[in-house]
């Protein structure tokens, strides 16, 4: 069920005030207050439906699953404007003044909302999983396990120019929705896996390519879901992730978060590329013992992470168990 938390006098980080947000969240599993908490952040076209009736992550989330809503309470926020609460007043048109730094406030004042001091994971995917890093700069004691998925501590020069391609898109074309997402896509994909898909063949009794087909369904399906200001608003939030802008130096930001950090890239991620996060964990194993990286291995890309669920299964379930394990061994 959809929940509603009002955040009021809640100042931005340009300096702009709003009177009142509305921050919808979802709760699944075990009642707040009795399990571990487990804390997901959507990705950019996502929401709080993450288990359950169509939820996007049902392969990783649920009873006797990976995150096991036997064992674990899962909180699931809304960024605010994304739309999935249907009401039109709570969309966000001024996109341009939000941060993902700001989207981490609100979800830590829902936190607090909810009486949450202490979250067992906090695990996100893209724009959420760079929400997540910025949650745990501005609460570095409260997470025991961070887990950032296909995403990075900042917006690299790469992400930002094709920030920049989007908003193009989405603030000039006759069909912004659409054709915006048409060009994501090439960024969420590989040339392997859409050759692998489609063998540059034509739809039946038609000129047409069935990657056009496909990339041409992609975007109008997203029109019929999703609001163009959801849309320039998430996108905008991409280029803003940047978790060392306030000091400049990136170790002692890192030394500051307690928590255990899983970086979890994808080797074919044309969005955030696993270098970038291979160089984070190489310059910050040294001075930090747990931080950990993995690397899921897919011809996907970028969507890996909504793909291969058994290889992330694999890599997130030592960390679940071993809570649910500790339980047994105190009972």
């Amino acid at each position: 069920m959809l929940e509603k938390i009002d955040v009021f006098d809640f100042n931005l980080e340009n300096g702009k005030h709003k009177k009142h947000i509305s921050l919808f969240y979802q709760t699944f599993g075990q009642t707040i207050g009795s399990a571990p908490i487990v804390v997901i952040n959507h990705a950019l076209t996502g929401n709080s439906n993450v288990t359950g009736k169509e939820g996007w992550w049902n392969d990783l989330i649920g009873k006797n699953k990976t995150i096991d809503t036997n064992f674990y309470t899962v909180v699931a926020f809304n960024i605010p404007g994304n739309g999935f609460d249907e009401n039109p007043e709570n969309l966000i048109e001024n996109y341009q003044d939000f941060t993902a730094k700001d989207i981490a406030r609100i979800f830590l004042e829902g936190l607090f909302y909810l009486q949450i001091n202490e979250i067992f994971a906090l695990i996100g995917g893209s724009l959420g999983g760079g929400i997540a890093w910025e949650m745990a700069n501005l609460q570095p004691n409260k997470i025991q396990n961070l887990i950032p998925i296909a995403t990075d501590w900042k917006a690299t020069d790469w992400v930002i120019a094709n920030i920049l391609v989007q908003d193009k898109l989405l603030n000039n074309s006759d069909n912004p929705i659409a054709d915006a997402r048409i060009h994501a896509m090439l960024l969420y994909r590989t040339p392997e896996s859409l050759k692998h898909k489609f063998k540059r063949e034509k739809k039946l009794d038609s000129d047409l390519f069935q990657i056009e087909n496909w990339l041409t369904n992609h975007g109008e399906k997203l029109k019929n879901r999703f609001k163009l200001s959801s849309y320039k608003l998430m996108n905008h939030l991409l280029k803003t992730i940047d978790i060392n802008k306030d000091t400049g130096d990136f170790t002692k930001v890192i030394n500051r978060i307690s928590a255990s950090i899983h970086i979890v890239s994808v080797d074919t991620d044309l969005f955030f590329i696993a270098k970038e996060n291979r160089e984070t964990y190489e310059e910050l194993k040294g001075v930090k013992s747990n931080i950990f990286y993995h690397e899921i291995k897919s011809i996907h890309g970028h969507d890996a992470f909504l793909i291969e669920f058994e290889q992330l299964n694999a890599i997130l379930k030592p960390i679940f168990n071993k809570q649910k394990q500790q339980k047994y061994v105190n009972a």
